[in-house]
Formats: structure tokens, sequence, C-alpha cells
């Protein structure tokens, strides 16, 4: 990450096979609306699909929107493939029905945030804001 020009450019992803989106069309609309670029990428997409999207679009940020119980398995294979792709100032983040006890081994693999249900769209606009994009050193 670094200062980069023009705003901030975020893909907004629901994988696997969940087939509710409607808070992740929520987050997407609030990211919009606070003047960041959206990429959606709609239901049922694979994590190679998403990091794919995320470096195509030259992303700054990937919000990852699981409801399905399988988001152990799904942040870590988009993390993984992050990496393998040397794709990793790209941050991942996300929300949905996440276990409190499964948040802090998410964030030790390389999670940056987690929000759950009931997290405001300005909480989230704010994290995002103060997340991304942040020089060395700030």
């Amino acid at each position: 990450m670094g200062v980069a020009a023009g705003p901030i450019r975020v893909v907004v992803a629901k994988p696997g096979l969940d087939g509710h989106d409607r808070g992740a069309k929520v987050i997407a609309r609030a990211l919009r609306d606070a003047g960041m670029e959206v990429i959606y990428t709609g239901l049922h997409q694979t994590p190679e699909q998403v990091v794919d999207t995320a470096i195509q679009e030259d992303a700054d940020a990937i919000g990852l929107s699981i409801l399905s119980g399988a988001h152990n398995t799904l942040f870590a294979r988009v993390l993984e493939l992050l990496k393998e792709r040397e794709a990793e100032d790209i941050l991942v983040f996300g929300g949905g029905i996440i276990p409190e006890a499964d948040i802090a081994p998410l964030k030790e693999k390389g999670v940056a945030e987690i929000f759950t249900p009931g997290a405001t769209t300005t909480s989230i606009v704010e994290w995002v804001r103060a997340n991304v994009r942040q020089p060395a050193g700030a």
C-alpha cells in the first residue's frame, strides 16, 4: 500500500455457496456513497475469481461477506492466493455470520478486520478510510 491517486478501490465479494447478498450490497453502496470505487463480484465466487478480480481491478482492498460458515476456509484461501500472486498489499477484511471464537484466528492468518452483525455502515466506511492506503510509518 502507499499513497495512490484516485479513490480507494474495494472489491466486495460473496465467495462460496452462500446465496444471500443483501448485506454485501448494503456495504458496497455505503462504500460507494462515501466516494470509494466498488467492484461487486456477485454471488458464488471462488477465491480464485475474487483474487483475479482484485488484481485486474487494481483494488486496494477486498471485503468478503460470508454467511455460510465456510469463513475459515474461504478467508484462508483468498489470503493464500494473494501471497502466491505477490499481491499481499491488498487488504482483506470481511463480515457476516462469524463466531467470536473464529475472529482472532482469522486475524492471525492475515484478515485485517471482521465485522459482525450489528456493525454500522458508518463504522465500516471509517475503518476502510483509516486502514487502506496508509503510508509507511503512519
